[in-house]
């Protein structure tokens, strides 16, 4: 049996009549179908990012593309070795406000969401307690310190999220905390995850730990700006409550009971 000609595969591809200009030009057909994909994948992207939630970015088109350049920059730095759950360009020794050594993470790191930024992991299940005890963190620590913290929506979340901050008038104060407003730590509504500013030590304690990855544009932060991934009960909400404590004392530079 002799096989159709290609013509005829192409004239019978999916059903679908094909223009007589493109049986005879099958790169176009493929550069067309190229185009179809991408203009479909970009879609379903930009709507994820914006249902998904789009921290500091407007929720625009214009935010999307700029995320989406951020996103190519991102990962030719990490063809190039740069990967931001390697700890190992921050210091071991330095300050350090741990006040005991963080439990490594069960079950390992979790799978992250494809955007540079905003920058997310994929939500996990949390215990119903748990999450109220997290989403009062913020307000338990201002509550508790309120001479030394501030209580307001995250500057670097573009007010998506309450955040604490250093009050910086007073002398203490990190002047590294400046470079993101003085803002010490916020919570993720979509994922439960944080962004915290830590010491380098303390920042490099917590990432090796499989708690947390260094921010996805490090040139915009201080190096001790980390994600730390979600909790899921009580006891790693505790987890949480240790680093945001050690955040507060290298900000603010006051010594917690």
């Amino acid at each position: 049996m002799t096989s159709l000609p290609h013509r005829s595969r192409l004239q019978s591809f999916s059903g679908i009549g094909i223009p007589r200009g493109l049986q005879n030009e099958p790169w176009l057909l493929i550069a067309g179908s190229c185009v179809v994909g991408i203009l479909l994948w970009g879609i379903w992207d930009y709507r994820d990012r914006v249902d998904f939630g789009t921290g500091g970015t407007p929720p625009t088109i214009r935010g999307w593309f700029k995320v989406n350049r951020l996103r190519v920059v991102r990962a030719f730095s990490y063809l190039c070795g740069d990967d931001l759950q390697d700890a190992s360009a921050l210091p071991r020794t330095g300050p350090r406000y741990l006040s005991s050594p963080i439990p490594r993470r069960p079950g390992g790191r979790p799978s992250l969401k494809p955007r540079t930024l905003p920058q997310r992991q994929s939500p996990e299940p949390i215990e119903p307690q748990a999450r109220e005890a997290l989403f009062k963190l913020m307000n338990r620590f201002y509550h508790e310190y309120p001479d030394i913290l501030r209580l307001g929506l995250s500057k670097t979340e573009g007010g998506t999220a309450d955040a604490i901050y250093a009050r910086s008038d007073r002398p203490t104060c990190n002047p590294v905390a400046a470079q993101v407003g003085y803002e010490i730590a916020h919570i993720h509504p979509a994922d439960k995850s944080l962004h915290v500013l830590l010491s380098p030590a303390d920042a490099r304690t917590v990432i090796e730990a499989a708690w947390g990855q260094r921010f996805a544009v490090p040139s915009m932060v201080p190096p001790g700006w980390i994600m730390v991934y979600a909790p899921r009960n009580s006891e790693e909400v505790e987890v949480m409550a240790q680093i945001v404590r050690a955040a507060i004392q290298w900000t603010t530079g006051a010594k917690l009971d």
